[in-house]
């Protein structure tokens, strides 16, 4: 491991805002911030919104800015990535940021029923070949609604337009509407102030002619979902592979 990152992690253990967890003390026991992040982290009842896969923290921070009044935590496994986002939170001072370190196949582990009023999945690998992983997967919803609340909002912002469809695929079959479902976010005219902020590689997507695609929904429905019966086209560039420059096809627009 590089010296940098030594450095990262050193600091990023003397965060007060940043939760750091092994898979191993969570696998099979909750942790003690389970049910308590209100009273016991943030020390008001404000709402609670997870960004999964937080990455540099962008959307965590520029959320967090705009809505004082609400508690944000970025979620991510990648320390390297989250100490940017921790780094500005510290500096700027601010009071509704949290950063929490571990895998997301453990979130559960973390937050308690009717504990999270929001979801954001910003640019998260789609996951082609293993839909499991896929963080809209059935698998991850049934997850996400141990904790959310009833009818607590899913928002997906992604380059993929596999990632899009299949999301899009998987709420037609599972009856579910989206509030929102935009398939060039920028275009459409659609975009405010929170759909503005943009990530690091959301700004490379954009700059390499890539659309952003929007999808936002309710999961007031868990019982018996069932995967989208359906072929989709793969994406034509590595959505994950971040270095790769896509190739300019009409399946990337």
């Amino acid at each position: 491991m590089g010296k940098n990152k030594l450095k990262k992690f050193e600091e990023m253990e003397t965060y007060p805002h940043v939760v750091q967890a092994p898979f191993s003390e969570v696998y099979q026991n909750n942790h003690d911030l389970h049910g308590k992040w209100n009273g016991a982290f943030f020390k008001n009842n404000n709402p609670v919104v997870l960004e999964l896969g937080c990455g540099k923290g962008e959307y965590t921070v520029g959320l967090a800015r705009l809505f004082p009044q609400k508690n944000f935590i970025g979620v991510d496994i990648k320390g390297n990535r989250m100490h940017r986002g921790a780094t500005d939170a510290l500096n700027e001072g601010m009071k509704n940021v949290a950063f929490l370190r571990t895998r997301i196949e453990a979130i559960h582990a973390f937050f308690a029923p009717s504990e999270v009023d929001e979801i954001w999945l910003t640019f998260p690998d789609p996951q082609i070949k293993k839909f499991r992983k896929r963080l809209t997967s059935t698998r991850f919803l049934k997850a996400y609604a141990r904790f959310l609340k009833p009818g607590g909002i899913i928002h997906l912002k992604t380059d993929s337009l596999f990632m899009y469809t299949y999301t899009r695929e998987l709420l037609k079959a599972n009856d579910i509407t989206p509030l929102v479902d935009e398939r060039d976010l920028y275009a459409s005219g659609y975009q405010d102030d929170i759909l503005s902020i943009q990530t690091y590689y959301e700004k490379k997507w954009l700059e390499q002619g890539i659309s952003i695609k929007y999808l936002k929904f309710e999961l007031h429905k868990i019982d018996d979902l069932v995967e989208p019966d359906v072929d989709i086209e793969p994406d034509s560039y590595r959505s994950a592979g971040r270095g790769v420059k896509p190739r300019r096809t009409g399946n990337n627009v």
